[in-house]
């Protein structure tokens, strides 16, 4: 039989060890929001895949007997064991040029997400939280970045850049931070009217301090949904650039110039066309998928984990 507990002197029980198996543990918001996320099949292999090739793109060039800037006597070679993605009609090993191609690509998407997501929480936050004259002022200002042709501008700027990456990530990310800003501006509207801010102001904490300590952890889901989101913007933005000729120039190379190569051959040599294709496809699908996961495992309207 069960052991229901021992009867204490004034007739009351004492707990038993099966009182202990129904120990409720409370869970943090972080623990909930990681929980759900794991839960999210999609997201999770998107998350594989994509850490292996970032993986791949950075640590792979150490390990590869051919460079990408580096001439090999196989010219125009199919797909094989020395050559696994073929050579160009120069001699280029094909297999090297997606790695560093990748590994541009992906250091431009992701300076892209870091510079515009910054700039824009902040300008956001600030906005919501003054409101008023503030708002309106910097509301008008994002407003004017976000009717700005991004691919005219683009263009043109990159173009005097020397197809620096570095100086083309920056450019893209001057002309999307408005998007970012208008999602946390209205998330800070509501945030701003809880108990917290309320107590926070109580105690006499500066608005500097409210707005970095209290207001922006609080935004902290959508700013990272969107920062995945500036990153699959940011490949493809960066892939266009380069496939009109104003992105990455050689010697250096990115998947979007890679493209741009290969576009007269791709009947010819149809493997260095479709496969740094296929690259750019693959990682704007993971950080989709990833995004769609952040954001359902931050939405407080999901189901809620048992606590």
């Amino acid at each position: 039989m069960t052991d229901i507990g021992a009867v204490g002197p004034a007739g009351t029980r004492t707990p038993s060890d099966d009182d202990h198996e129904f120990t409720v543990v409370q869970r943090s918001q972080t623990r909930l929001v990681l929980r759900r996320f794991l839960r999210h099949r999609a997201a999770m292999i998107s998350l594989v895949v994509f850490v292996l090739i970032v993986l791949w793109a950075f640590a792979g060039p150490h390990f590869w007997h051919y460079s990408y800037a580096k001439y090999t006597p196989d010219n125009s070679q199919p797909p094989s064991w020395k050559h696994p993605f073929g050579t160009d009609s120069s001699g280029y090993d094909a297999y090297a040029q997606v790695m560093r191609g990748t590994q541009t690509s992906l250091k431009i998407a992701i300076l892209i997400a870091l510079g515009s997501t910054l700039v824009g929480a902040v300008w956001g936050a600030v906005a919501g939280f003054y409101r008023g004259f503030v708002d309106a002022l910097m509301m008008r200002v994002a407003d004017l970045v976000l009717t700005l042709p991004l691919f005219a501008i683009a263009l043109v700027i990159s173009s005097r850049s020397g197809g620096s990456w570095y100086w083309i990530a920056v450019v893209i990310a001057g002309l999307t931070w408005a998007y970012v800003s208008r999602v946390v501006r209205s998330s800070v509207l509501s945030l701003r009217e809880k108990e917290f801010v309320e107590a926070a102001r109580a105690l006499g904490a500066s608005d500097t301090r409210i707005i970095f300590r209290h207001l922006l952890p609080n935004a902290l889901g959508p700013i990272i949904v969107n920062a995945t989101i500036l990153v699959a913007t940011g490949i493809l933005t960066e892939t266009a650039l380069s496939f009109l000729g104003f992105g990455v120039q050689p010697p250096d190379t990115s998947l979007g110039l890679l493209v741009a190569q290969a576009q007269t051959a791709v009947d010819t040599r149809p493997w260095l066309f479709y496969i740094p294709g296929a690259f750019i496809i693959a990682i704007a699908l993971t950080i989709n998928f990833i995004g769609d996961g952040l954001r359902d495992a931050f939405d407080p309207r999901q189901q809620r984990v048992r606590q």
